[in-house]
């Protein structure tokens, strides 16, 4: 298959769950996925207003106290996807396994076209961690959607948490990042962008930090969450499991993916 895949800022999530499928229903055996999204209008700028999602001061802050807004960028990126079990026959290198990924969209439970939706981004990350049919206290990151927006960001924790509140009431065990700080929102790139930064930290066994975050948005209960919001680089211990990490986005209009990834397998080729 062959797919054009555009569902604005989720669109790259939802191409790897697309390869995913084709993958499973052996309709290939091999598949390349991705997205991109370039602005050759580099010196344009914006303008900036009060309630809309750019930053006024030209940074993102996911997660932070001081975040007002998220900021444009330009990227690509894809990675290709196989049969684990292929993969090993085939002694192909293997940065990182996909154990599940979901895709679904919020319908009427919004309030508007561009309002993100606790319910349909907690019920996407609820359905990876019982297709993955795993603990949540397993899963020791989460690389988000993270774009720094006043409404954004204290939907996303709240989603996170209910999804894992359905299995631990364990509190601070799971560190958050976001790379929009890094990279800016590179719209139908943005999740293979999180995708690839993600098995890239899986791989070297460490958790990067999450850029401009210095004190938490007081509209964020973290105290009273799973996770809290990793501000330094940190070795990345195994802690009686494999490595894994969930990695979201979230697309204007409603389409919510989310994906889990566990370290290689050890009798992968180098």
């Amino acid at each position: 298959p062959s797919i054009g895949v555009q569902t604005n800022c989720s669109t790259s999530l939802v191409a790897i769950h697309l390869a995913c499928q084709s993958l499973l229903n052996y309709q290939c055996d091999m598949a390349l996925a991705g997205g991109v999204s370039i602005n050759v209008l580099q010196k344009a700028g914006y303008i900036y207003q009060e309630g809309g999602v750019l930053s006024p001061s030209g940074q993102c802050r996911a997660f932070d106290a001081k975040s007002q807004g998220t900021v444009g960028g330009s990227g690509l990126g894809v990675v290709v996807l196989k049969r684990l079990e292929d993969a090993i026959a085939d002694r192909d290198y293997i940065h990182a396994t996909i154990k599940s990924v979901a895709v679904n969209n919020d319908g009427a439970a919004k309030l508007g076209y561009t309002a993100p939706s606790i319910e349909g981004q907690a019920k996407v990350i609820a359905q990876t961690i019982s297709l993955a049919d795993i603990n949540p206290e397993t899963i020791n990151y989460i690389e988000t959607h993270g774009t720094g927006t006043a409404l954004g960001d204290p939907i996303e924790i709240k989603a996170l948490t209910k999804a894992f509140r359905a299995n631990t009431q364990k509190q601070g065990f799971c560190a958050i990042g976001s790379v929009k700080p890094n990279i800016g929102h590179l719209d139908a790139a943005a999740g293979i962008a999180s995708l690839i930064k993600t098995v890239l930290a899986i791989k070297h066994q460490q958790i990067p930090p999450s850029l401009h975050f210095e004190q938490p948005n007081p509209e964020i209960d973290f105290a009273n969450s799973p996770f809290y919001v990793n501000n330094k680089l940190l070795t990345w211990e195994r802690n009686g499991t494999p490595r894994r990490a969930g990695v979201s986005s979230f697309g204007i209009g409603g389409t919510n993916a989310h994906v889990i990834l566990e370290e290689a397998p050890i009798t992968t080729a180098s």
